[in-house]
């Protein structure tokens, strides 16, 4: 037994130097304690399950296993030989005195009839994949047909053992003598959101009231439709016997090392040096860690017991709501650590970062140092932007450093701090999804306001969302019409600056972070921040659009001219958009645009590539191939369709285009989008058509963005011109 403690412990030490390369060795020897270890020996959950009740604490996050993490669990499970063990990990568990318990009323009395509490301080992901997996199989074996009929659960046996027994040992346990409070062995504290979820919707309680989800819940949902997936196969193919035999791996077979943390252990620490392994924590995730270890460092001087418990209600409360924000649409949940990135540019001063200086810089200012004495930290100077360029020159790196000296850290900073988590979580959704209906409270945007946000998320919002949620915060103190000019004046930056100028993607981002914070703090006005928005735009223009007309000379000469321009679908759809609210009549929606795939919007070269049909060859008869290749990827010649059709069929005229014979079996343009529609107008198609198109797609675009093109950029934009009444191609 001894030379096995001893390799375990070199293999604990492995672990945490492959995970924690970076931290000091001595570090992580203090934390986990590895003589602690030693005393103990690998328990199976069986074992483990004896008069202990499991909570998740409030510093823990939530379920974060996904696909992965499960098929990983799965595959170990059914692999494992029916006469060997898995080691599974470390259980870390700190014992709750019955009076520091967070507990429903309905569970306390578990406490008064031998039963001991714990923290899951390092093994919570592990733990609760084995509750919803139990949970599926004692659901699965009680539906069978032959156990229907048998409404005790002692008739019920899972291999040796009865599903009462197994449900009161490792799942719920009622109070006698009526059974009418039911107790979960394992679960949340009664606090997080998780709470009331994993009763009602993994562990099948009836009668739920309404439940808050989260990113959090959604995996606790994925994971018990996925084991519920998994013991149905297993059924179809290996009976009866394979069930029994995986419950008898996951309650036997499974091996934990049992670590219990004393009372003058570092909960905290060990939680966050730990919990990283598995699945790693976000920086979300470590913040609340760190911030309510925090609250238990103030001395009765400065943080009584009362605003102790008030600080750290405080900042659950703050996490509650960041988690259903960033996890209320399921479908597309947001990035906690990008939010968290841009609550920090809103709400502290800027400094040019890489990776996770952020991090470092919010893990600093929230430190255990920082409590007892000022703490001065270097961080990187600000970076003088560069000038509008191109996107071949890189920006002027500044590596000098000055030093940042904060004041002894007041709890008020720590609320305030949590409380803009909070309040800012709500705009941030918003800015990924206007158009939701489900959002109320003090958010009340005009229609106008919500098409504009979601323009911006369509051309690509790039550095622009923290000073987007910033705005939206200032709801209450503007107008409509103000919000809807600075929307307007950020699209028109962008347009130009990226996607005309296509200068590089961070280009005026440090300038524009600190107008984000200068706006939340009130520093500016809305007003403000969008005249210097329309003035940067206006002065960028003069290079932008000569720098546009030599890239496209650039593209149509090596690539494919216009289709190659990555704005062009934004463009298009732009220009179809127009033309839709002038007809009040909406023919494609912007979900198709994106999309390159059967039935979804294509561009389509009006007079096309391979110009076998003789209509072609009749109309453009005067031009060699390399002017034919000049029309046909020129702006004008290029048309969105509302239905992609057959490649076979882009050769056809364009009499059959716009209104195809029957036996062709598709569309024409005159059935189309408005766009379409406009193109059928035109009684033939030539050079002379394809140049006024273009030149009506130019005005559009000075029109649009407020850009002023003289003739000769026009048609250099066209790469055509015209001579004599003659359409021909630039020299």
């Amino acid at each position: 037994m001894i030379i096995f403690e001893y390799v375990f412990v070199f293999a604990i030490i492995e672990e945490f130097f492959h995970e924690y390369a970076c931290l000091p060795f001595i570090i992580i020897v203090m934390t986990i304690k590895l003589g602690d270890y030693m005393a103990n020996e690998l328990r199976s959950l069986s074992d483990i399950f004896q008069n202990k009740l499991f909570r998740i604490p409030d510093y823990q996050r939530g379920y974060a296993w996904g696909e992965n993490q499960l098929l990983d669990f799965w595959e170990d499970l059914t692999n494992l030989a029916e006469d060997r063990y898995h080691y599974t990990g470390l259980l870390s568990l700190k014992e709750i005195p019955q009076k520091n318990a967070v507990l429903s009323e309905d569970d306390k009395w578990l406490l008064n009839n031998g039963y001991k509490l714990f923290h899951v301080v390092d093994g919570q992901q592990r733990l609760t994949t084995f509750q919803i997996l139990l949970n599926e199989i004692v659901t699965f074996v009680k539906q069978l047909d032959e156990n229907k009929e048998k409404n005790n659960d002692e008739q019920i046996l899972l291999g040796t053992e009865n599903l009462k027994y197994i449900n009161e040992k490792y799942l719920r346990r009622k109070r006698p003598p009526q059974n009418l409070i039911t107790t979960y062995l394992f679960g949340y504290e009664i606090d997080n959101p998780s709470y009331e979820f994993l009763k009602y919707k993994i562990f099948n309680e009836p009668n739920s009231g309404t439940l808050q989800e989260t990113f959090y819940t959604k995996n606790l949902m994925y994971a018990k439709s996925f084991f519920a997936d998994v013991i149905n196969k297993l059924y179809t193919e290996d009976g009866f016997d394979g069930v029994v035999s995986i419950f008898k791996k996951l309650t036997l077979h499974l091996m934990f090392n049992l670590h219990e943390i004393e009372d003058d252990y570092d909960v905290f620490v060990a939680f966050e040096t730990m919990n990283n392994r598995g699945k790693r924590l976000s920086n979300l995730e470590l913040l609340k860690n760190r911030l309510i270890y925090l609250t238990t460092l103030y001395g009765d001087s400065n943080l009584d017991e009362i605003d102790k418990d008030k600080l750290r209600s405080d900042i659950n409360d703050a996490w509650k709501e960041v988690y259903f924000q960033l996890g209320r649409n399921q479908r597309s949940p947001l990035s906690d650590d990008e939010f968290l990135q841009a609550h920090w540019i809103m709400y502290f001063k800027y400094t040019r970062s890489k990776g996770n200086d952020y991090v470092n810089f919010l893990l600093n200012k929230f430190s255990a140092k920082n409590i007892f004495s000022k703490i001065v930290t270097p961080i990187k100077s600000d970076v003088v932007e560069p000038q509008f360029i191109a996107e071949e020159m890189d920006e002027e790196e500044n590596n000098e450093t000055t030093p940042i000296v904060w004041s002894k850290l007041k709890p008020k900073e720590i609320q305030e701090y949590v409380k803009s988590l909070k309040t800012m979580s709500k705009y941030w959704y918003y800015t990924y999804f206007p158009f939701d209906n489900s959002i109320n409270g003090d958010i009340s945007l005009e229609e106008d306001e919500k098409i504009w946000i979601d323009r911006l998320n369509r051309i690509g919002i790039a550095y622009f969302r923290p000073l987007l949620a910033t705005i939206l915060s200032k709801v209450k103190k503007t107008t409509a019409q103000e919000r809807i000019a600075a929307y307007k004046a950020i699209e028109r930056f962008i347009f130009v600056e990226f996607r005309l100028g296509q200068t590089q993607s961070t280009y005026k981002s440090s300038y524009y972070y600190l107008k984000t914070k200068d706006l939340l703090y009130n520093d500016i006005s809305l007003k403000q921040l969008t005249e210097d928005l329309e003035l940067t735009t206006n002065a960028d223009s003069v290079v932008a659009i000569p720098y546009y007309i030599a890239k496209a000379k650039q593209n149509f000469i090596s690539r494919e001219g216009y289709y190659s321009w990555k704005a062009l679908r934004y463009f298009l759809y732009e220009y179809e958009y127009q033309l839709s609210i002038a007809k009040n009549i909406s023919k494609i929606e912007w979900n198709l645009f994106t999309k390159i795939e059967k039935d979804k919007v294509t561009i389509e070269h009006i007079l096309p590539q391979t110009q076998t049909n003789k209509y072609w060859k009749d109309k453009f008869n005067t031009y060699n191939s390399g002017e034919m290749k000049i029309f046909t990827s020129t702006l004008g010649n290029l048309l969105p369709l509302s239905q992609s059709i057959n490649s076979s069929l882009q050769n056809d005229s364009f009499d059959d285009k716009k209104m195809p014979p029957e036996n062709k079996k598709r569309r024409g343009y005159v059935n189309g989008s408005h766009s379409e529609i406009e193109v059928a107008q035109q009684t033939e198609w030539n050079a002379e058509s394809i140049y006024n198109r273009g030149l009506r797609l130019l005005e559009f675009l000075e029109s649009r963005w407020n850009i002023k093109l003289t003739d000769e950029q026009k048609e250099a934009l066209m790469y055509l011109e015209k001579v004599d009444s003659q359409i021909v191609v630039k020299k």
